[in-house]
């Protein structure tokens, strides 16, 4: 503890204010001159999640316009059914929109239930403005947004953020309005993106085939949502692209997620024996067991993540068993109905690099927590 009248050196403030909820930030910018100079120290407001349901109600003042310079990553949680909170989250983007140096990382989360028929339109504009005005932005993620996406915001990100590494547009959304061609367009403008989430209906072979190409920066991360009826009418990706893209870039992970509205003949045309598929996440309304032995077979080299939600049975259960017997590289299972003891002790017994599971043989509350393994 410091004597009277001795002063932590700022480096030491900042990094206890890293640590503290905007609130007390600002609280301790008004304490002395040394605690204001560290707590608004660009060390402190280079990292920042912001939830604009609360935190902003007194913090859209001088203080914080003082420090929007130095935030580099970005995240921000509202409630779409509150005016209040779209209303800050609106001022907020549009107050960091061609800020420089700017941006680097946006991570855009709603909390609550979305207002029916909302599409969003305002803070979309928002996000447009970011996009337009902030080219040095390398990371931009909308997957917990329920809006709509679509060409438009797409063409904007390429035209207006060269530098972009990672960008992420598989949502939760009814309708997929993002077409090939904007895809297709994005990957041409920004070469050094090295992660990418769509919907199932955003991607295509030229799309594939540009990835592949021979001087194309390292891909690292596909991660594909099949969860609305276009994504359900996609043609399929051959698996010769597949095949090319892998021996282009070996260590690419991809991630399936497969919602009810692909029917089975859906579910066949994307799983291609040559995709590197590293999580795969079922909760479809149709077979579940075929697709699971077609991951057994094809996936065992991969498979890191699987989560499976689906009716119980006989034969769901020794579906399981034959995937844990040759996918030995999992390192998380959870499946959200009740399995026989056997699942569990399969699992144990063959995925020695197991972490977490949920795999329950007997009825509980829900939510079912996953089990961690020491």
């Amino acid at each position: 503890m410091t004597e009277h009248g001795e002063q932590l050196p700022e480096e030491v403030l900042a990094l206890i204010f890293c640590y503290l909820p905007l609130p007390d930030r600002a609280a301790a910018a008004r304490v002395c001159r040394a605690w204001a100079a560290a707590a608004t120290c660009s060390a402190v407001w280079h990292d920042v999640n912001i939830s604009c349901d609360s935190e902003l109600e007194s913090l859209l003042s001088l203080y914080l316009s003082s420090c929007l310079d130095h935030v580099r990553n970005l995240g921000l949680q509202f409630e779409p059914s509150r005016e209040p909170s779209r209303r800050k989250v609106k001022e907020l983007l549009t107050r960091l929109a061609g800020r420089t140096p700017g941006l680097r990382r946006l991570r855009l989360e709603c909390r609550g239930e979305k207002p029916l028929f909302d599409a969003g339109r305002d803070v979309l504009d928002a996000v447009h403005a970011v996009c337009r005005d902030t080219r040095a932005l390398r990371h931009l993620n909308l997957r917990r947004l329920p809006f709509t996406l679509d060409d438009a915001l797409v063409l904007q990100v390429a035209r207006g953020c060269p530098e972009l590494r990672s960008l992420f547009l598989n949502n939760d959304t009814l309708v997929g309005s993002i077409g090939p061609g904007s895809v297709l367009t994005l990957l041409e403008a920004c070469p050094h993106l090295h992660a990418l989430g769509l919907h199932l209906a955003s991607l295509s072979r030229p799309a594939l085939e540009t990835l592949a190409a021979p001087d194309r920066e390292p891909f690292e991360l596909l991660v594909l949502r099949g969860a609305c009826p276009e994504d359900a009418r996609a043609p399929p990706l051959p698996d010769e692209a597949w095949a090319a893209l892998r021996r282009r870039h070996p260590g690419l992970v991809v991630e399936l997620e497969l919602e009810p509205a692909l029917s089975g003949e859906s579910v066949t045309r994307v799983l291609q024996p040559a995709v590197p598929v590293a999580a795969l996440r079922f909760c479809l309304s149709g077979d579940t067991v075929g697709p699971l032995r077609f991951a057994s077979r094809h996936y065992a080299a991969t498979l890191r993540t699987l989560e499976v939600r689906a009716a119980a049975s006989a034969q769901l259960d020794a579906a399981l068993e034959e995937l844990a017997a040759r996918c030995a590289g999992l390192h998380e299972v959870h499946c959200f109905c009740l399995v026989r003891p056997s699942v569990l002790g399969a699992f144990r017994e063959h995925c020695p690099r197991l972490r977490s599971y949920t795999l329950r043989h007997t009825p509980a509350p829900h939510p079912w927590r996953p089990t961690l393994v020491a």
